[in-house]
């Protein structure tokens, strides 16, 4: 008879976002826990089913997987697109064969929530409150206030060498 394990996870509410992941049992660091599923799209066909949708309006099931698929969790996902942001992540995505998967980088507890930093990108056309739009809400000490990648520094004008020029 073939026993089968239980689950590694369960979804329910989350004090963080709406509903969320949780370890239903402990999952050690390098599990591959979850694939990302949804119907595979365009980057054009995720534009134009998003273009309506408000700019104050962060929430999306879109996972980008390279320049020219994007999964839309929100057709045929299952219970990842639930995986919640978090600054201090206890799991990362990873594109394997054009396939995203979640997996564990540390150990997990039975009952923690999973999360993964979204480092969602950054556009040049993006309004000066997207950072707001795109509020983090995970609490962690380390959190940085959006599920944004950091925005990039300017790179501060190296000084001038001022010398003798060798001959």
């Amino acid at each position: 008879m073939k026993r089968t394990r239980p689950a590694l996870y369960r979804v329910r509410r989350s004090a963080v976002h709406g509903l969320g992941v949780f370890a239903a049992r402990r999952i050690r660091k390098g599990t591959r826990i979850v694939e990302y599923l949804g119907e595979r799209i365009s980057h054009r066909e995720a534009d134009r089913r998003y273009e309506r949708k408000s700019r104050q309006d962060s929430h999306t099931f879109l996972f980008v997987v390279d320049r020219s698929v994007v999964i839309d969790a929100g057709t045929n996902g299952n219970e990842a697109r639930f995986i919640n942001h978090g600054c201090n992540p206890n799991c990362e995505s990873v594109t394997d064969e054009r396939r995203v998967f979640v997996e564990a980088i540390r150990t997990i507890r039975p009952g923690e929530e999973l999360s993964y930093d979204y480092a969602i990108s950054r556009d040049r056309d993006d309004p000066p409150d997207i950072d707001t739009v795109f509020a983090c809400r995970c609490s962690a000490e380390s959190c940085r206030g959006t599920m944004l990648k950091p925005a990039a520094r300017p790179r501060k004008p190296q000084p001038r060498r001022l010398g003798r020029r060798r001959s």
